[in-house]
Parts: C-alpha cells; sequence; structure tokens
C-alpha cells in the first residue's frame, strides 16, 4: 500500500484526531509501522481498549481505490505531511494537519506569505483597504492567505489577483465544496493563481465549529496576519491570537471609533499589533522574518539537529519553560538540556526570555 494511503487513514479515522495521531506517530515513529500495529501496541502507545479495536475495524474497512477516486474526480491532490509540497510553516505549528487536499498549486515561495482576515459585514472601507493592501503586497511576489469568505476575506483574494499575485484559500470544508456559493467564480480564479487548500475531507459540509479549526491554517500558513476590519466579537481576534502563540507577527488597519465594526482592530493595536495603513508598513517585516527564516535553514542543512536538540525543540513552544521543567519533561540530564538549549539558540530555533526560561523562537 502506498505510503499516502497509511496517512489519509489515520486522518479519516474516527476518533483520533491530529493531537492522539502525533502521539502515536511519536510511539511508532514510522507511519507504516503504526498502521499495522495489533491492538495490543495500539493500547501500548496509549489508546483506550475501545479505540485501539474501533481503529483495528476502520483499517479492515477503509476503501482507499474509493477515497482516492473521490479526491481525483474533484480536481484536487493529497499532500500528506511527510511530502515535499507539504507547506513547511505548518510543519511547525502544535497541531499540524496530516494531509490536505489541494485545487491548484503550492509553491516553496509561497512560504513569505501575509493572511489578510476580517468581518464578513465589511464596509466599503474596509474592503477597499484590505484589496489596495493585498495588491500592493502581491505585487512584490507574497502570496495573500484568506479564508474565501464574504467581506475582506474576498477583498484580499481579489486584491492578489488584480495583482497578478499568488493566493491561497483556506476552506472550513471539503475541498469539493466552494463556501460561500457566491464565491465560486473566484475560486476558480484561485486554483488558477494559486490554490484552495481543506484538511476535511470530501463531502465535508462547511459547518461553523469547522471554521475556528481551519483558522489555525490560515495563520499558520503566513510569516504574518493582518486584520483588515473587525467587530470585537469577531473570530479573526481569536485568529489574531493562534498567529501570536504561533509566533507571527499580527498586524492590524486602524478603524474609525465610531463604527463598531472595526473596533477589535483598534483593540488589537492598544495590545500590541502593529498599526497598518500602507504595504509598506508590512513589507519590511515580512522580509526581514523571511531572511532570518532561509538563513536558519541553511544552518539546518550545515547543522542538522541531534537527537537531544530534537526532543527538546519537540517540547517548547511559544509559552517560557523553565529549565528544570525542560529537564524533567526530557529526561535528560541537565548538562544535556542546557547545551541542547545553546545550540538551539544559536540556529535560531529556541530563545532565552530570562530567569532560566526558553521558548521557541518567535520567527519560527
Amino acid at each position: 500500500m502506498h505510503r499516502a494511503a497509511y496517512w489519509l487513514g489515520l486522518h479519516l479515522a474516527e476518533g483520533i484526531g491530529t493531537m492522539r495521531a502525533q502521539q502515536l506517530l511519536s510511539h511508532f515513529q514510522d507511519i507504516s509501522v503504526l498502521w499495522e500495529a495489533d491492538t495490543t501496541a495500539l493500547r501500548a502507545a496509549g489508546l483506550t481498549p475501545e479505540l485501539a479495536q474501533q481503529f483495528v475495524a476502520f483499517r479492515r474497512t477503509v476503501n482507499f481505490d474509493q477515497e482516492f477516486e473521490k479526491i481525483a474526480r474533484v480536481g484536487a491532490q493529497l499532500i500528506t505531511w511527510e511530502d515535499d509540497l507539504y507547506p513547511a510553516p505548518l510543519r511547525k505549528i502544535p497541531d499540524y494537519p496530516l494531509v490536505l487536499y489541494v485545487k491548484g498549486t503550492l509553491e516553496t515561495y509561497d512560504e513569505l506569505a501575509l493572511t489578510i482576515i476580517g468581518t464578513r459585514k465589511a464596509t466599503q472601507y474596509g474592503r477597499d483597504a484590505a484589496f489596495r493592501i493585498a495588491r500592493d503586497i502581491a505585487k512584490h511576489k507574497v502570496t495573500i492567505v484568506s479564508g474565501l469568505a464574504q467581506g475582506i476575506d474576498t477583498a484580499a483574494h481579489r486584491g492578489a489577483l488584480a495583482a497578478r499575485g499568488r493566493t491561497l484559500a483556506v476552506l472550513g470544508c471539503g475541498i469539493d465544496r466552494v463556501y460561500p456559493p457566491q464565491n465560486d467564480a473566484l475560486a476558480k480564479d484561485i486554483v488558477a493563481s494559486g490554490a484552495l487548500i481543506s484538511e476535511f475531507a470530501i463531502g465535508t459540509p462547511p459547518h461553523g465549529y469547522n471554521f475556528p479549526r481551519r483558522n489555525r491554517l490560515m495563520s499558520g500558513l503566513a510569516l504574518g496576519v493582518l486584520v483588515a476590519e473587525a467587530p470585537l466579537a469577531s473570530g479573526a481576534l481569536l485568529t489574531a491570537d493562534l498567529a501570536l502563540a504561533q509566533g507571527r507577527e499580527v498586524f492590524a488597519i486602524p478603524a474609525n471609533i465610531f463604527n463598531p465594526v472595526g473596533e477589535g482592530c483598534n483593540r488589537l493595536i492598544q495590545d500590541g499589533a502593529k498599526l497598518i495603513t500602507c504595504a509598506d508598513d508590512i513589507l519590511s517585516e515580512l522580509q526581514v522574518t523571511y531572511q532570518h527564516i532561509e538563513t536558519k535553514q541553511h544552518v539546518d542543512k550545515l547543522l542538522p539537529m541531534s537527537t537531544d536538540e530534537e526532543t527538546l525543540y519537540a517540547l517548547l513552544n511559544a509559552e517560557p519553560q523553565h529549565i528544570d521543567d525542560l529537564v524533567r519533561a526530557s529526561g535528560l540530564p541537565t548538562h544535556a538540556v542546557s547545551s541542547a538549549l545553546t545550540l538551539l539558540e544559536l540556529k535560531g530555533l529556541a530563545q532565552s526570555t530570562g530567569s532560566m526560561h526558553y521558548c521557541r523562537s518567535r520567527l519560527n
């Protein structure tokens, strides 16, 4: 069986989920070994007896020929975590998707990307601002990421297309559906100049609870997130929080203080988001971040991580942790943890926040 089928099967299996799948992969080390594991081995890896039996039963019944035929029928491709085309920025988020359904093309230079988000009920001011900044950013070969929704998302995609730039739309439904339907023509244009992306199985409806999960991919794909217009009670602000947790930059366009539709942007600026009035306000910061990432990737090729470094890097996240906690969690001696953290800092993968606390570098 092709390895892509193992990844798709793990993704489709009910009761597993992204974080539990990561736990299983960490235990078995190889997707093919995990797929062939019996119930005893699965229980040893942390599954309950019921879930282990359910997973084994699912493996006997899943029809991969049918699943791959569905993907081909809608003109999409499946990209798994171990494929070269899998977006590198998504590998670094804690709950990375195991597979992506993609309609269109992904390019390595899509790593230089800006996500633009905001309210569906945008004002003319918000739509104009999102369109203009997306257009001007895209002229500089920066990929524009958004969610294909009405309002700000639509304006951002159209701005990128007006500049003949690349744009990616992350969906909260199956790749075979366009939501909202009014954006069907826009979706076709995006496929021709970028890609539609979804982690949801073929046929998945646009349920409301899919969109918060979708949002972590929108922020994860980019170097920064621009909130163009949003009220206080907006999913865009939650996406901005996700971006910060993932170490991304957050930008916001200031709003009319008398119009509540943009109040969320003004609050973000008060809380430290960078105030944006034009593309130049963003471009310099994105370029510096991208250059840092390119440098880090070059260093990674010359100095790949040791086993200890990989262990520590997997434990680090956006929240600073004391070195003693990392020693306990890793099971490594203190001198090995200290040495590994020093090397991770030199490689730009970790940073010291003082008082022997460490976190992942906010540029990664």
